[in-house]
């Protein structure tokens, strides 16, 4: 039976899908610009304003961006580091919210608190720099995978997920004479697929976008990865023109392609395979926002 709704909640609907349109078109207008001036005519990207569409058709600006030798291994790098350190931060994560989840573990309150502290209080980005230089991390694949790889938040995610799997299975296999260990790997990670999705998805999101890790602590060019070629790109394009071979040179005088073109692809380029995957992956997101909430 279809509930008449009130004239107060019709009313009330109504304001909501305006404001989520209004919301969207804040999102997507930005985007389409975007994508409009890397496909526009250089001619008519310089002459500024919103583009709602492609000023005549020039793909001169993505030829542009993929001659930088950097681009195809910054992407190469780039994938290396999200992968490496989704990986790196479930298995830790999991691995120090388990006991935590234990209803026994003596240690289990110090441990809350200290990791509670964390959420409030950091080191510092040069306390921080000096403990990877110490630790022989400068300048190494490892220093954009491992450090941070176990986080407050995400380990109360964990927590709150492994209390909510009935204890009695736990009981019953320990029974049977397994280890921890086995509990663990054989029976908690099996059933935990939701969280590690979102968790997952929310570190491989975070890690794509990352490129402060990169300024920091790499110097070598070779392991930078795609978010800092793009910020060399948005940042030193004028510079760069000037290092062109002479047949892009000429596409530049000639005004086939302009700073805006080559600065607007390289942003689509760097962007849109995360584009791509995030509305797929969008219902985990939300999830994972209620997995706290369903249990303390």
């Amino acid at each position: 039976m279809k509930i008449k709704k009130t004239k107060g909640e019709q009313v009330f609907d109504v304001f909501n899908v305006i404001l989520m349109a209004i919301v969207a078109a804040v999102m997507i207008l930005p985007m389409l610009h975007v994508l409009s001036v890397s496909l526009s005519e250089g001619s008519e990207s310089i002459k500024g304003g919103f583009f709602f569409y492609p000023h005549g058709f020039n793909l001169k600006g993505y030829e542009t961006v993929f001659k930088d030798p950097l681009l195809i291994r910054s992407y190469g790098n780039t994938i290396l580091y999200v992968i490496g350190n989704t990986v790196l931060t479930l298995f830790f994560t999991a691995l120090t919210a388990y006991p935590l989840s234990i209803p026994g573990f003596r240690l289990k309150i110090p441990v809350t608190v200290f990791l509670t502290i964390t959420m409030f209080i950091s080191g510092g980005t040069i306390p921080t720099y000096m403990l990877m230089r110490n630790m022989g991390l400068i300048n190494s694949v490892w220093v954009m995978m491992l450090p941070f790889c176990v986080g407050a938040y995400n380990v109360i995610l964990f927590r709150t997920f492994f209390t909510g799997i009935p204890a009695a299975l736990r009981e019953a296999a320990i029974i049977d004479g397994a280890s921890e260990v086995t509990v663990l790997f054989r029976i908690i990670f099996p059933l935990s697929k939701a969280i590690f999705a979102t968790i997952g998805l929310f570190t491989l999101v975070a890690k794509w976008n990352d490129w402060f890790s990169a300024l920091i602590y790499l110097n070598r060019e070779t392991m930078y990865p795609l978010q800092m070629i793009l910020r060399k790109i948005l940042f030193n394009t004028d510079q760069a023109m000037k290092n062109l071979d002479p047949v892009t040179r000429q596409m530049f005088s000639g005004n086939e392609v302009t700073a805006q073109n080559v600065k607007m692809a390289a942003i689509i380029i760097t962007t849109l395979p995360i584009l791509c995957v995030y509305p797929f992956i969008q219902k985990y997101f939300v999830k994972g926002v209620f997995v706290g909430t369903i249990k303390g």
